[in-house]
């Protein structure tokens, strides 16, 4: 029985691990948007930066907690083993003494407090800036992944085409060099020709590898998940040649400029800090307090007016010849309980501490002070990759519609070669530089598709935008 179940067990695992392992190794399909959605959720950047604002948030509670009453209690029991005595056997404390004491706190003026609350909020306001920096910056890397992806296969679906028309030329020319018609030098240069295309085909192939790779890993997928993408970089052609979007060199969201003036920010919150811990503090206090014990009260006239008697009766001899000496009575053993309470308002004036708040106030003065040259520095950068951004972009489209003639052209002239090779016009070598030529311009026309792409992304990232 113990082996049947075991044997379940291990049928039922198998079933479960091979279905997962089914699911992750079929094929998913993404597009932009889709990539984009997965990545900005999924990503291990965008979560730690989502973790980094619930942190903050926290911090901001915490500091809010100090306006907030504080209240203390505090409990004891104390058990006499051995008490205090003087003459006559008279001793003092309790057997058993209880306590318990209460104590509340309420700041009623606490500027630290409140220009820390005022330093939190800005702190927050710089994890959510930080938080938005890395999503523009993963949208502009993955926008690029993507269209890195898509020139890869594109460019091998153009050497693949250049190896078939190829292999069509060395079989023309294997049969025109049967035939008489050709020498064996066109037949070898056919050839070669060929063999010299699969290594470009091969490292064409590991890109696309190495490409999928850095795509998963910005999307947060399992190494093992395998995807295909929508369309391919000629869809985008149209739209570029017909002007694509309008470009403004507009700085108001770039991330950058946008996490220094919040820096900035903090440390004037940071000098409002510091000056305000030259103000007083004050809080209203208030305690209350029970405490009971069994200490043995004496009854000291009994004590007395057996002395007095005794030294009646016996004259001079000391009061012993009259009768014997009387005792103090017991106390009735019982617990005196006492409850007192108070309340007040304290104030903490900081009268000297060393001159540290001074030179703290200074170091943040000076810090504005670099920070305030650094960000011209860096407006003068950020306005630098704008404009570099712009240009490539720009430079990008002409170049596209300066290579969509030339594929033409090219596409043109293979074929009258082609011809004119089968006809005995020209040698091997023409026709060889020709296929070549249509080659290049075909990559040359992805290449500058993506070019246009890869600089549009750049200026979204630049400009802070995630679309």
């Amino acid at each position: 029985m113990r082996i049947k179940r075991t044997l379940l067990t291990v049928a039922l695992a198998t079933f479960m691990v091979g279905n997962l392992s089914a699911q992750i190794s079929q094929p998913i399909v993404l597009d932009l948007a889709k990539s984009l959605e997965i990545a900005l959720s999924e990503n291990p950047t965008i979560k730690v930066a989502d973790l980094e604002i619930e942190r903050q948030d926290w911090v901001r509670k915490e500091t809010a907690g100090n306006l907030l009453p504080t209240v203390t209690a505090t409990g004891s029991y104390q058990r006499s083993i051995v008490k205090q005595e003087m003459a006559k056997g008279l001793s003092f404390g309790a057997d058993n003494t209880f306590t318990a004491n209460g104590s509340l706190t309420l700041p009623l003026f606490a500027p630290t407090v409140y220009k820390t609350l005022q330093l939190n909020r800005t702190q927050m306001e710089s994890a959510v800036e930080a938080a938005r920096a890395s999503k523009v910056t993963l949208a502009a890397e993955v926008k690029k992944a993507y269209y890195n992806i898509m020139l890869a296969e594109q460019s091998l679906e153009v050497l693949r085409s250049s190896e078939a028309s190829i292999a069509r030329t060395v079989e023309n020319t294997r049969t025109m060099f049967n035939q008489g018609l050709v020498s064996e030098y066109d037949l070898l240069s056919a050839e070669v020709q060929l063999s010299n295309l699969k290594p470009t085909i091969m490292q064409t192939e590991q890109s696309i590898a190495t490409a999928k790779m850095m795509f998963r890993m910005y999307l947060g997928l399992p190494a093992e998940q395998e995807f295909t993408l929508t369309g391919e970089l000629n869809d985008y052609a149209e739209q570029i040649m017909a002007g694509g979007e309008p470009l403004y060199a507009d700085l108001t969201d770039n991330t950058d400029l946008r996490a220094l003036e919040i820096q900035m920010q903090m440390l004037q919150d940071q000098l409002e800090l510091y000056q305000s811990q030259r103000l007083p503090t004050i809080a209203a206090t208030g305690s209350a307090m029970i405490t009971g014990n069994d200490m043995e009260r004496p009854d000291f006239s009994a004590m007395m007016g057996g002395g007095a008697a005794g030294g009646t009766t016996g004259g001079t001899t000391g009061g012993t010849t009259g009768g014997t000496t009387t005792t103090p009575a017991p106390a009735k053993n019982s617990f005196w309980w006492q409850h007192p309470i108070s309340a007040g308002v304290s104030i903490s004036i900081p009268l000297f501490s060393g001159m540290k708040n001074h030179h703290r106030a200074k170091q943040a003065r000076n810090s504005i002070q670099q920070l305030s040259l650094q960000r011209d520095y860096l407006e003068q950068s950020v306005n630098l990759q704008m404009q570099n951004a712009i240009n490539t972009t720009l430079t990008a489209r002409e170049s596209l519609l300066a290579t969509d003639v030339t594929v033409q052209q090219a596409e043109k002239a293979y074929s009258i070669a082609q011809t004119s090779y089968t006809a005995g016009g020209i040698t091997i070598l023409e026709l060889n530089q020709s296929e070549l030529a249509l080659t290049q311009a075909r990559l040359n026309y992805s290449q500058a598709i993506y070019n246009y792409l890869s600089a549009l992304a750049e200026y979204n990232r630049v400009a802070g935008r995630t679309e």
